[in-house]
């Protein structure tokens, strides 16, 4: 088994997920089996109650653990499927560790940093290595070298090493070279120093990733080999990409990563075939089509929050080969009209959420997509607005509401889940993970997914209330998909609209570069017959516009 630990300098926000996922993407195209984790230093014992505008997203894996959202990274750049074991907070160890005093099982021993929290951070890497259905581990470390809340982490690599064999592990470090435009050159200082900060805690890195705004010359990657102890050859520089996040491996590729950490760790592959990889990027930069797509949240100035999302629709348009403009409209903006930001959309998204805030403005935003029948697709809290919508206006159910937003409504067409009822505590406490639907034959849904039994991951409290079933069936509201014992809607649609869709569950995490959902396959095929008859056409060669020429559809992290 060999083990690669990713940590990271400077500055937070350098990318260490996207690298390592880029890593674990050429390491597959080498043939070996590969796995990667997380460790995250808060003492959250999970991100599942953080704010996504603190944190981003809250990635969902099939069983049920809420993650950091590089694990969505890993998943869709990799054949991985992870679970709970591939995510590990301080919030965790510290947790298992005062579970463990408590029940006496450190036989009296004053519990401290080392060895007690140390060997559970160890005990995680292990639980990888032990199952023996991988050649490489992959470990992220989050946060920046120097915090004080990672050095547990830190010291835990560092026990490792000594417990494996230095043979056996490559110590990866993400860095920020910056330049300074007025003495037009990259300062190697602030690595330097990161470096030595490494050191300081026992850590030597075989391999700097220099994330930087300029290439690096050679007299740059000589400057850092010598003061760092790194191998000029293992100085990689790590541009930001011009178009997509998933030219990262093909441009880390070009660098000789992947045949440099296969040299140090004495790993025989062959070469990689990226021939797929590189057919879906050219999709995503150079599209022979464009759509324009509304995405309808409230979390719009969170660059993260809605990640998967959008990642799904480049995967979906990329299929097409069509290209997207998005339209990011924060719901709250759209309560007292929606004409004038949605005349121009040929599809309208509206993804999950928490919380009353910009309801009314989803609700509003629901009706413009049925009303002019617009392709719609609706997660999680999308579906609900989409229901208290079509039930309010057209099954003239005027108080029609959700229990989330009003817990005295006369009309909850949604309410919480029976089992959520005595729920006080709120962290991992809602409907998580994967979840079986059963898709109603002859409906949009059995289409769509071509099967009538699917698995989708969830993560809400509320549900469509089945006692407001058959009314709304009445109108054209139809339950297309359902839990296997038919008590939970899991799938809606409209009877008379072209697409218009909604899910109570996430197919964004599931959706791959070359493996789109079907839900968001379907929805941007429906957008792109929406727009037929005024589709734009991009010039498929290097002079073709941007995909998303105003706002990065993935954004880099």
């Amino acid at each position: 088994m060999k083990y690669i630990f990713v940590t990271g300098g400077v500055v937070s926000s350098l990318g260490k997920g996207l690298t390592a996922a880029s890593l674990g993407t050429l390491l597959e195209a080498r043939r070996l089996r590969v796995v990667l984790q997380k460790f995250d230093p808060y003492l959250n014992v999970d991100p599942g109650t953080m704010n996504p505008f603190q944190h981003g997203e809250v990635y969902v894996l099939n069983d049920g653990a809420e993650t950091d959202l590089d694990l969505g990274h890993y998943e869709r750049f990799t054949n991985c499927v992870l679970t709970r074991h591939n995510n590990l907070t301080s919030g965790q160890v510290y947790e298992t560790v005062i579970l463990k005093e408590r029940r006496g099982d450190y036989l009296g021993k004053t519990v401290q940093v080392i060895p007690h929290v140390t060997d559970v951070i160890k005990g995680r890497i292990r639980e990888l290595s032990d199952e023996s259905n991988y050649d490489v581990v992959i470990t992220e470390i989050g946060g920046t070298t120097g915090d004080i809340e990672g050095l547990p982490f830190l010291e835990a690599i560092r026990q490792f090493i000594l417990e494996v064999g230095p043979e056996n592990v490559i110590n990866m470090h993400v860095t920020l070279v910056p330049y300074i435009k007025a003495a037009h050159e990259l300062k190697t200082k602030p690595t330097q120093q990161s470096v030595a900060k490494l050191r300081e805690i026992g850590l030597q890195p075989q391999v700097l990733i220099c994330r930087a705004e300029q290439p690096l010359d050679r007299d740059v990657r000589r400057k850092l080999s010598m003061f760092c102890s790194v191998s000029e050859k293992a100085v990689i520089e790590e541009r930001d990409v011009e178009h997509t996040i998933y030219e990262v491996p093909l441009t880390l590729h070009s660098e000789g990563l992947d045949q440099l950490v296969c040299d140090l760790l004495h790993l025989e592959t062959p070469t990689p075939d990226l021939a797929d990889w590189r057919k879906f990027v050219d999709r995503v930069v150079s599209p022979s089509k464009r759509v324009k797509i509304a995405v309808v949240g409230k979390y719009m100035d969170v660059r993260d929050a809605y990640k998967s999302i959008y990642e799904s629709l480049t995967h979906a348009a990329a299929s097409e080969d069509c290209g997207i403009d998005l339209k990011l409209i924060d719901a709250e903006s759209l309560e007292h009209g929606v004409d004038a930001q949605l005349k121009d959309v040929a599809g309208v998204l509206i993804p999950g959420g928490f919380g009353v805030r910009g309801v009314e403005g989803k609700i509003n935003a629901a009706r413009f997509a049925r009303e002019r029948k617009v392709p719609f697709l609706g997660l999680c809290l999308g579906m609900q607005v989409a229901t208290i919508e079509f039930a309010r206006n057209v099954c003239v159910i005027k108080n029609a509401n959700s229990t989330e937003f009003d817990k005295n409504t006369s009309e909850p067409v949604i309410s919480l889940l029976e089992e959520q009822r005595g729920v006080r505590n709120k962290g991992a406490s809602m409907r998580l993970g994967t979840w079986p639907t059963k898709i109603v034959e002859g409906t949009l849904a059995e289409r769509i997914y071509g099967d009538t039994e699917v698995t989708e991951r969830h993560r809400h409290r509320y549900e469509f209330n089945m006692k407001y079933r058959d009314r709304m069936n009445a109108k054209g509201f139809v339950i297309s998909g359902t839990s296997p014992d038919g008590t939970l809607a899991e799938l809606i649609e409209l009877r008379d609209h072209p697409y218009f869709v909604g899910c109570q569950y996430h197919p964004e995490f599931q959706s791959k570069p070359n493996k789109p959902h079907p839900l968001f396959k379907g929805f941007i095929q429906a957008c792109l017959g929406q727009q037929t008859s005024r589709a734009t056409h991009a010039r498929a060669d290097q002079e073709s516009p941007r995909r998303v020429p105003e706002r990065e559809l993935v954004p880099q992290r």
